[in-house]
């Protein structure tokens, strides 16, 4: 069902992203980028990439020694980013793949960073998810989560409320026409995703250490952070 989602949205997806956002998840990628610790000449992974955005980031900070590995489980979706590479000119520095984030295709301590943002909510598993960005990331390397939150203030979460469940899907259907209904279950997998702290001790759980997070937004968005 959700691959059936994702593949509907594919063609308009950046573009709803950015008009439902109002441009700020470029401001949140970024600032999730920058949380990896990724130097000049490393290695990379961004887990659930859809259209590579955070793979384009990453790939800007490693230069052209670097490489960044692009994985998802929807063609549809890792096509645009394919396009998106080639039309930046990454091709040599990025790779976009086919891959399942609950059983990553890569050997144990790969990656001296691996990233997902806005792609975990949609495993079966999401432990196993996040054992196996920590199998693949060498030992000082970090895992970073960039994903949507509930709000902790009242206010700000009622107003955020309304928005997602009443502003969102109509707007992201408009624009997409979409009839899938993933602009409806968008929001409800951000309710049921863990609020921050459980998220933080299931990081700790599969054996990342040192986890904190950062909201952003009015709480609206939280990225974790850990280190093997």
């Amino acid at each position: 069902m959700v691959q059936r989602m994702f593949s509907s949205a594919a063609q308009q997806y950046d573009l709803n992203n950015t008009v439902l956002s109002f441009g700020i998840h470029h401001y949140w990628k970024r600032y999730a980028t920058g949380q990896t610790g990724i130097k000049e000449g490393g290695k990379a992974l961004d887990v659930c990439s859809g259209t590579a955005d955070i793979a384009i980031l990453m790939a800007k900070r490693i230069g052209p020694s670097g490489h960044v590995t692009a994985v998802d489980l929807n063609p549809e979706m890792l096509e645009i980013g394919k396009q998106k590479v080639q039309k930046y000119g990454l091709g040599g520095l990025i790779s976009c793949t086919l891959g399942n984030a609950e059983s990553l295709q890569f050997g144990e301590n790969t990656f001296d960073a691996t990233t997902v943002g806005f792609g975990v909510r949609n495993v079966n598993n999401l432990e196993r998810a996040f054992s196996e960005m920590y199998r693949v990331t060498r030992p000082g390397g970090r895992g970073v989560c960039l994903e949507f939150t509930q709000p902790a203030n009242r206010i700000i979460k009622f107003l955020y409320d309304f928005y997602s469940f009443t502003l969102l899907p109509a707007v992201g259907t408009l624009i997409s026409g979409d009839r899938t209904g993933i602009y409806e279950y968008l929001p409800d997998s951000i309710r049921k995703f863990p609020p921050p702290e459980p998220l933080r001790q299931l990081m700790l759980g599969v054996g990342f250490s040192e986890v904190y997070y950062v909201s952003l937004s009015g709480g609206i968005v939280a990225i974790h952070v850990g280190i093997k």
